[in-house]
């Protein structure tokens, strides 16, 4: 028998549980603008505080290269959210949002796929550099 890998008590369950509310509702295979709209409301609807497309500075060598990345969500001011609707996720975006986290100064993201027919399968939390599934 095999031992399931609990999730870490790190306070995103309530952002877990609307990510999964918005996929009941809505179902895999509409645009990533629809779902991160959708999860807004939800979070929100929850008393989470949630900003959208919260520009990110990029830098090199603590020099401002004059471009911003954007991040699909920030909830709470800690949990960066990284959405996607794709066929598979792949390495990339994992490194993307482990990018994203680095350059905002943010230790939690959660990379969501909502292209999934099971949604567990599209959920990765992303922490200093470590990922795991949930």
């Amino acid at each position: 028998m095999c031992e399931q890998k609990a999730w870490p008590d790190d306070g995103t369950r309530p952002i877990l549980d609307s990510i999964y509310e918005v996929y009941i509702n809505l179902g895999p295979g509409l645009l990533e603008s629809v779902y991160e709209k959708a999860l807004m409301m939800e979070l929100a609807s929850r008393g989470m505080r949630v900003k959208n497309q919260v520009p990110v500075r990029a830098y090199y060598k603590g020099i401002d290269l004059q471009m911003d990345f954007r991040l699909d969500l920030l909830v709470n001011d800690t949990v960066v959210i990284e959405l996607k609707s794709v066929e598979q996720l792949l390495p990339v975006h994992e490194k993307q949002l482990l990018t994203y986290l680095k350059l905002a100064d943010k230790q939690l993201g959660l990379l969501v796929n909502f292209n999934e027919s099971y949604l567990k399968r599209g959920i990765k939390r992303i922490v200093n550099g470590l990922k795991e599934d949930k």
